[in-house]
């Protein structure tokens, strides 16, 4: 079945991390003296005046891409291709700009169900008016917080909650925000760091045997590097290492 363009997919990223962010408008407002106007409206309980509303999106903006990378499946992929990078040798082959983009459209992809979902559940009955804004946002944070939660080790969330010295929760949805953000970067890290280690092994091993092999020619003037690249690129088209690559990343991930 044919997914959704991207644009809607970009739409649904956008306004998830406006949801999460707007979670600490009354807080923002209380310290920065400015008073919370609240309007009611009947049955559909109280809204955010509009002026607050306003004032959470332009701070939200300069938090977004922060937010949009850290939240979703980006760290790992990003950090993964770096590595491969830096295992070929290719230098700044392919460029930044096409790893970033690569990445975010892999990772587009593969958070596109958690994105529908809070859609589906959240921001599209908020923006009919089926539903108040306090409770989009508990609906939109579930499917996030879901996503995180099964890709963040264990031993991660307890050493956080540790160091905030909080007690022990029995259930997972019970860690803090606060808690889970941190635990769950620290894990893609380690996940990334994993993969780009059994990715690097194979070219280090043609490095080692070219250069022996040089070594034992009495080629010592001759960069190793210079026939290692030629070699490990021509390895890598041949197995077709980029769609492995792309597909192994996006089977890492836990739903």
């Amino acid at each position: 079945m044919l997914r959704k363009p991207i644009t809607k997919k970009i739409l649904y990223v956008i306004l998830v991390v406006l949801l999460l962010a707007l979670a600490s408008l009354p807080m923002v407002s209380h310290a920065q003296g400015i008073p919370l106007v609240n309007v009611s409206g009947g049955k559909a309980g109280q809204q955010y005046s509009m002026s607050l509303q306003l004032l959470g999106l332009m701070t939200t903006l300069t938090l977004l891409p922060s937010m949009l990378l850290m939240m979703t499946s980006f760290v790992r992929i990003i950090i993964v291709l770096s590595i491969l990078r830096q295992a070929l040798g290719t230098a700044q082959t392919p460029p930044n700009t096409v790893l970033v983009g690569l990445a975010l459209f892999l990772t587009f992809f593969i958070m596109s169900p958690v994105f529908e979902q809070v859609y589906k559940e959240a921001i599209g009955p908020y923006m009919n008016s089926n539903l108040d804004f306090d409770k989009a946002l508990i609906k939109a944070e579930v499917p996030v917080r879901d996503f995180m939660t099964k890709q963040t080790r264990e031993d991660d969330i307890a050493m956080f909650m540790q160091i905030a010295n909080r007690r022990e929760l029995e259930d997972s949805a019970q860690v803090p925000f606060t808690t889970l953000m941190p635990a769950f970067i620290t894990s893609e890290i380690k996940s990334a760091f994993t993969i780009g280690f059994l990715i690097y092994i194979p070219f280090v091993v043609i490095d080692l045997i070219v250069a022996s092999v040089l070594m034992s020619m009495g080629m010592m003037m001759l960069s190793p590097m210079i026939i290692s690249m030629p070699i490990k690129l021509m390895l890598f088209v041949l197995i077709d290492g980029w769609t492995l690559l792309m597909a192994s990343l996006a089977n890492s991930f836990v739903f």
